[in-house]
């Protein structure tokens, strides 16, 4: 999905365990260009054009790579991978980074390597202002990151061959009525990258007493935990529960395959989820890293990202950019979007992982 990547433990990253995720994990790295050197070690390739390196766990990325060089001339360098894997290459290229731009899904992880100085911080690209007022907030202050779209880390979704309009839950609360005992199910935070945000995000709405309260009420209301997205989906549409809580973008990819399924975002919000694009601070061509940047958020970068023959699931996002619409299968009204900090995100990752992992996972 603008999911499917699953991400990996990362747990170098300032201490942290973090997790990310991505949307559908890539067995290997591709070139964009077969000509292209192997290794990144100056800002041009051998044929004296500008090479951009792009680390990104995002469905879309071989086609965004590919466009971009059709555009611009620019040879592109893709490593496809899962968040977890790309961030321990960051990590490890720390001090001889080869990348030029990072993309993946997840604020926090992008706000951890920011707050180890690898990032660039204090650029805007020049279509900044083409970002709608949501757009905007997800940008941090220091500008170290940029957000290309966004999903909801989790809304909910009824098997509606089990379960009536009426029983139809309205917010997460409804899911504690004993009507759902033992039929709900989400994915391990642990395992999960979009799952952490949710989890984070509703601590966060309810406050941590209440939120951690609110899901040891699940728990005991019978709450399944399920590793991944696909396990998940395919306990709903098995009936062997009524209700789930994942990723937007997955929620809508499997009903436009014929799911029987009814998404529904809950009355008090839902949780920013958005892909983002980092530029190392020491990147081998700065140059061709701010324009890929500026280009995902044109018109015609936009577009490569919405068309699901180029993302799949990823591609039902919802655009951040003034003017963009997003793909008719996706709702685009009646979203009540709550924005995840993700400084506070980030530094309490591990808490948070630990006390799950302890109170509701085992």
């Amino acid at each position: 999905m603008r999911y499917g990547k699953l991400l990996g433990i990362f747990g170098s990253l300032l201490g942290l365990g973090f997790l990310v995720s991505g949307c559908q994990t890539a067995a290997s790295t591709t070139n964009a260009n077969a000509s292209q050197q192997q290794n990144h070690t100056t800002s041009v390739s051998s044929t004296g054009h500008q090479q951009l390196v792009l680390y990104s766990a995002q469905g879309y990325d071989s086609a965004m790579a590919q466009a971009f060089e059709k555009a611009t001339g620019i040879q592109v360098k893709l490593d496809d991978n899962s968040t977890g894997t790309i961030v321990a290459k960051l990590e490890a290229e720390k001090s001889n980074p080869h990348w030029d731009v990072a993309w993946f899904d997840g604020a926090a992880t992008m706000q951890a390597l920011a707050n180890q100085g690898m990032l660039l911080e204090g650029w805007k690209p020049s279509d900044y202002d083409n970002y709608t007022s949501l757009g905007k907030s997800l940008v941090p202050s220091s500008d170290a990151y940029f957000p290309g779209g966004v999903t909801a880390a989790a809304a909910i979704a009824v098997n509606t061959k089990l379960v009536s309009p009426s029983e139809y839950p309205t917010d997460w609360s409804s899911l504690l009525k004993p009507y759902w005992k033992n039929e709900i199910a989400m994915n391990d935070p642990a395992i999960s990258g979009p799952t952490f945000p949710f989890v984070a995000g509703i601590l966060q709405l309810m406050g941590k007493q209440q939120g951690e309260a609110f899901f040891t009420r699940l728990k005991a209301n019978g709450l399944k935990i399920f590793p991944t997205n696909g396990v998940t989906l395919q306990a709903l549409e098995k009936g062997q529960v009524k209700a789930i809580m994942i990723q937007d973008s997955a929620l809508v990819a499997a009903k436009e395959k014929g799911a029987p399924i009814q998404i529904i975002y809950p009355s008090s919000g839902v949780f920013t989820l958005p892909d983002v694009l980092g530029i190392d601070k020491n990147a081998p061509d700065m140059a061709a890293a701010k324009k890929f940047v500026e280009f995902v958020l044109s018109h015609q970068g936009q577009q490569v990202m919405l068309n699901p023959q180029n993302g799949g699931g990823d591609s039902y996002f919802n655009p951040i950019i003034q003017g963009e619409s997003p793909n008719p299968a996706r709702q685009q009204n009646g979203i009540h979007w709550v924005r995840v900090n993700p400084v506070q995100a980030a530094n309490q990752e591990n808490q948070i992982q630990e006390w799950f992992h302890d109170n509701i996972t085992e």
